[in-house]
């Protein structure tokens, strides 16, 4: 057997016509065909059997091997160009050259700086990667798989599942793998991510006549597939195929990767393509300005190449996968997991936050606190509690807080013993549009009874009777209306209420659905307290100083929210529930959302609505939720935020994980996505005005001088010491005011920006060509060498300056200090860029010792430089409210 099994492993992949005949097998024949068992494998079997078939993985998912990145870390502008030069310098210096004049210099300079930047950017990239995937492996999904002929089944991870497996499916599970369904009640599968139909699809054990005739393996209705999920019901199902052999594996290159570009994505593209524009416009007038000029056209040449280098933000890439990585791993510290590292950014820009009730606001320690009957009084004889025990014990669909409320409190009375008594006929699994589950159970004595709890307003639409002071009359109006006062009174003590009904002496046998809960009987009702987390006043009002606004979208009832909401000090003014909303146009309901901050009874597709709305407004939304309703609106949002142990299918839909559903947590995580955005857009426009003043630098100096004002060689070590000074700003510190408000990408800024700081360092440029040409007499191709070195060391000492005058809106050194790394690198960048025309790598390149005489003025220079750069800044800043 074990021969066949991997010779079909070897040969297959995604095999329709594979799937066609596991749907096909008959029931009683299922487990043979599968090579497995009711309960199961047994451990030999499922060890073969990963051997052979491997994990339960999607290859196309797995990280990028570090060779792969290395190389990668070579294929750029920056490198490009360099190579270029490093082999002409090779052929002119070296090949072409006598042995005698043979200079190995440039080559030696040329390639060290490409090892130096490849490396560094190999080293970024890389250790993105693993931060990026340790953090991933953080958060699992598991399956509920029969093994070793055990009656119940236990929790793996997913990746470990194999061909054979016999799994147990329920709503809120993620299916693992495709598998066949064995047994099912009323199980309902989204399978949008595969189809793009966003309506359930009811599957069953054995095919359907009406999907037989459609001819698509998606359609088949006893086979479920990798990546689709239970919306409601349960199922007992066989796995037959995992990994790449999925029909989602035939799907990965298509979806693996790709996601929509944000505001923030395309601002950094428009950055590069802007100097790339400036780039294109600029290197052939300088190209050819030096040719007319200076006659030789080689070196025109080689200073137009390299002057493009300057021009090209090379730094970009690995400067935000920087930021982001260190942002991921500064977070997940603080017990939260970034899964999507460019969710970051959105985390930082987010101001509005729509979040759940349970567990976010409240303590998540759902309490049985009152079983009551219809008129309000205690159930002394615990007639309501017992029912509603047996409608939680005897479910099998998703188990809730509610659930274990209910047998936590009757195992405190220790009445757990009465289920002994009944067996389980059916159930009728909960959905979130009846909002209600059902129970079928039979007594010893062949009695037969529905018992069903629920919403209220769900509940008494199903009830003819009620069970009124000992006695079963009528569902008068005049019943219901003091059965919902009952209910609101314990609303407003902020307690949650069911109803719990039953309807006796039932004789249908099997296959009950949703038309059998008709006719019920209310006997009482049940009440849960869930109070308010001590942390929730102070997170929310931290929340608010960082501009953030709090939504409740709830599918609680109105009351109840409102109550809860009262206490941790959210506005309860105006509100709307999910009836209000359903009603109102979208127009209609953008006019009402800016002051509502409650929404109540919910359905999924209603928050999903609310969500996209606001967006349309201009709005960066975050939304927190961990239950299976929700996640349709954690793919909506802009930053989708869930929890540890939230269903499968919306930790998968989330980008951000909470190790701790607590909005203080939530407020860290805001801090740090400012800070990751607000140092990626420090970088972002250093480059784009600095390098737009050299634009204007070098256009003068190539149209006047009758020299080249530096070597491509000076341009190049020039700009890679330039980027090497500007890799530690993933590490600055934010100024405080800068962290309170969200922050979101603003590409007209960035013109403004360019337009009115760039040419600020091009007028002290001029400056030293001016200082250098008549009060120093380099003004003769003789004395080309002295020019060039006093450029060289001015425009790198301005350049690397401009990182402190430009991180912070206030005085650098003085109101604002830039973190120990970031001064630490700049100042010996510095130094290096002072130093290196009197040491023999200097001279190797063309440098030249400067006379002492020059410092002074150097130094003066830079202090009217910074002191016209803070001037201008503080106009900016009044002129146009913003700098960052």
């Amino acid at each position: 057997m074990w021969k066949r099994l991997k010779k079909q492993a070897k040969t297959s992949r995604f095999n329709a016509e594979k799937v066609f005949l596991a749907s096909a097998q008959p029931l009683q024949e299922a487990y043979n065909y599968f090579k497995t068992h009711p309960y199961g494998l047994d451990r030999e079997d499922v060890d073969i059997r990963l051997k052979i078939y491997g994990g339960n993985e999607i290859a196309n998912e797995k990280p990028t091997h570090p060779l792969i990145l290395f190389i990668r870390a070579f294929i750029n502008p920056f490198i490009g160009v360099l190579m270029v030069l490093a082999i002409i310098s090779m052929i002119i210096d070296v090949i072409l050259a006598d042995s005698a004049e043979q200079d190995w210099t440039s080559v030696i300079v040329i390639t060290t700086m490409v090892m130096l930047s490849a490396i560094l950017k190999f080293s970024q990239e890389w250790k993105s990667t693993r931060a990026s995937e340790a953090l991933r492996k953080m958060v699992t999904n598991t399956a509920s798989v029969y093994r070793n002929g055990a009656t119940q089944s236990q929790e793996v991870d997913m990746k470990m599942l194999v061909p054979g497996d016999v799994i147990y499916l329920s709503a809120g599970d993620m299916i693992p793998a495709d598998v066949r369904i064995i047994e099912c009640k009323d199980l309902f599968v989204s399978q949008s991510s595969l189809t793009g139909e966003s309506n359930a699809v009811e599957k069953h054990t054995i095919i359907q006549e009406d999907t037989t005739k459609r001819g698509s393996v998606i359609d088949l209705d006893n086979i479920c597939f990798m990546g689709s999920n239970v919306i409601s019901g349960y199922a007992k199902a066989i796995v037959i195929q995992t990994g790449n052999d999925t029909y989602l594996g035939t799907l990965a290159k298509t979806i693996t990767g790709i996601r929509a570009q944000t505001a923030f994505d395309k601002g950094v593209n428009n950055v590069s393509f802007l100097l790339i524009r400036f780039m294109i416009v600029m290197v052939p007038f300088v190209f050819l300005v030096n040719g007319i000029t200076k006659g030789d056209w080689f070196d025109a040449f080689l200073f137009a190449i390299s002057i493009a280098v300057g021009l090209t933000p090379e730094m970009l890439p690995m400067i935000v996968t920087a930021n982001l990585s260190k942002g991921a791993v500064t977070m997940a510290k603080k017990k939260t997991i970034v899964k999507n590292l460019n969710s970051i950014q959105n985390f930082g820009a987010m101001n509005i936050l729509c979040t759940d009730k349970t567990g976010t606001l409240t303590r998540d320690q759902i309490v049985l606190e009152k079983h009551l009957c219809v008129d309000g009084s205690n159930d002394i004889d615990e007639r309501v509690l017992r029912h509603a025990y047996f409608n939680s014990y005897f479910q099998t669909g998703l188990r809730n807080l509610i659930d274990r409320a209910i047998l936590s409190h009757v195992e405190e009375l220790k009445l757990h013993y009465a289920k002994d008594n009944y067996k389980k006929v059916d159930e009728i699994p909960f959905d979130f549009v009846r909002r209600r589950l059902s129970v079928i159970i039979e007594d010893k004595t062949g009695k037969r009874q529905i018992i069903t709890k629920g919403a209220i307003e769900e509940m008494l639409s199903i009830c003819s009777h009620v069970e009124f002071k000992g006695q079963i009359c009528d569902f008068s109006e005049d019943l219901k209306i003091e059965a919902l006062k009952v209910c609101k009174e314990l609303n407003y003590e902020g307690m949650r209420v069911l109803a719990v009904a039953q309807k006796s002496w039932v004789t249908k046998d099997h296959d009950f659905a949703v038309e059998d809960e008709n006719g019920m009987v209310l006997i009482g009702f049940l009440a849960f307290l869930d109070p308010p987390k001590p942390s929730t006043v102070d997170a929310i009002e931290k929340l608010h100083k960082h501009g953030v606004e709090v939504k409740v979208l709830s599918g609680d009832n109105e009351a109840v929210v409102k109550t809860i909401c009262r206490q941790v000090g959210i506005d309860t003014t105006y509100s709307l529930n999910g009836l209000d909303v359903e009603k109102l146009t979208d127009n209609e309901l953008k006019d009402k959302l800016e002051a509502t901050t409650i929404f109540s009874k919910l359905t999924p597709m209603q928050k999903t609505r609310i969500i996209k709305l606001l967006q349309e407004e201009g709005n960066t939304v975050g939304f927190l939720g961990d239950g299976i309703n929700d996640a349709a609106a954690l793919r909506q949002s802009d930053v989708g935020i869930s929890v540890e142990n939230a269903v499968d299918i919306a930790k998968e839909s989330a980008d951000i994980i909470l190790l701790e559903k607590d909005l203080m947590v939530l407020e860290d995580g805001v801090i740090e996505g400012r800070k990751t955005f607000g140092n990626i857009m420090k970088y972002i426009k250093m480059t784009a005005s600095s390098n737009f003043g050299n634009m204007f630098s070098v256009m003068a100096a190539s149209a006047f001088l009758p020299f080249l004002p530096m070597l491509p060689i000076h341009l190049l070590v020039q700009n890679l010491l330039y980027d090497i000074s500007q890799t530690t700003i993933p590490f600055d510190t934010m100024d405080s005011e800068y962290l309170r408000t969200p922050r979101k990408w603003d590409a007209s800024d960035l013109k403004k920006f360019m337009l009115y700081i760039g040419p600020i360092s091009s007028i002290f440029d001029i400056l030293t060509f001016a200082l250098l040409w008549y009060v120093f007499a380099y003004n003769s191709p003789d004395s080309q060498a002295f020019f060039q070195s006093g450029w060289f060391v001015e425009g790198l000492l301005s350049q690397t300056l401009i990182v402190h005058m430009i991180r912070t809106r206030k005085i650098p050194f003085i109101q604002s200090n830039a973190s120990w790394p970031v001064t630490s690198l700049t100042f010996f960048i510095m130094g290096i860029g002072v130093i290196l025309p009197f040491t023999g790598i200097g001279s190797s390149i063309g440098l030249v010792p400067l006379p002492w005489s020059y410092f002074p003025w150097l130094i003066a220079i830079l202090i009217a430089y910074c002191v016209l750069t803070q001037l201008v800044k503080q106009w900016y800043i009044k002129r146009f409210d913003g700098w960052l």
